[in-house]
């Protein structure tokens, strides 16, 4: 079985999931390409996140074929595909239903720059329209929709985020719930006040250098 350190990575965030509120049951899926073979590492069908084992984790090329894996892939393997074949910059896919950001996805509403997190996402979190899941219609719905963001809501779904590794794919997953939130109460006691697009660009450039500098190390 090849490709183990990623397989772990998505049993693990898997269960990540589920321990920040992020899905329920078995929604969700959660995906990490391979670049050298055109194909990726998902989730499977119907096995609760908690029951996933790294065996369980399906490789498949991007046209639906499955490479190894006993298990069924999940059914939204073309939303996920549908992003590896188009940008080379993407190498995770996370698709959540947490619950602030499903029910202002049923309202089939976009979440407005009214906060700096909201950078971390793009210039605001836009929301597609409804098309049937499991479909290519819904991955080509969702892919034109993100546009050069890294996170949207799927009309009458959930949350579709994208990254440069599974980390921060689930970490603008996470940041869409919580904006998702900050809209439902802000919206309860009044209209939010907008931030400008020249606050949000400002804001990217600062995420940009955001953390710890990353150490060079000597070779000894």
């Amino acid at each position: 079985m090849r490709y183990m350190k990623q397989r772990q990575q998505l049993v693990d965030f898997g269960k990540k999931m589920m321990t920040e509120g992020l899905t329920t049951g078995t929604g969700g899926n959660l995906s990490i390409v391979v670049p050298d073979e055109a194909a990726m590492l998902i989730t499977p069908s119907g096995i609760a996140y908690n029951e996933t084992k790294i065996e369980d984790i399906v490789l498949m090329d991007l046209f639906g074929n499955v490479l190894e894996g006993e298990c069924k892939p999940s059914s939204e393997y073309h939303m996920h595909a549908i992003f590896y074949q188009n940008n080379p910059e993407i190498k995770s896919v996370v698709h959540t239903h947490s619950d602030y950001a499903t029910a202002v996805a049923c309202l089939q509403q976009d979440i407005e720059p009214f906060h700096y997190i909201i950078a971390s996402v793009g210039d605001l979190v836009r929301c597609s329209g409804y098309q049937t899941f499991g479909t290519q219609a819904l991955a080509e719905e969702a892919y034109r929709v993100m546009g050069n963001n890294k996170g949207i809501l799927l009309g009458n779904h959930g949350v579709l985020a994208v990254g440069n590794s599974c980390s921060e794919a689930f970490s603008v997953a996470k940041d869409i719930e919580f904006l998702a939130k900050l809209k439902i109460r802000a919206q309860s006691i009044g209209r939010p006040v907008l931030l400008s697009p020249e606050d949000i660009a400002i804001t990217q450039e600062k995420f940009a250098n955001y953390g710890q500098p990353k150490k060079e190390f000597s070779k000894l």
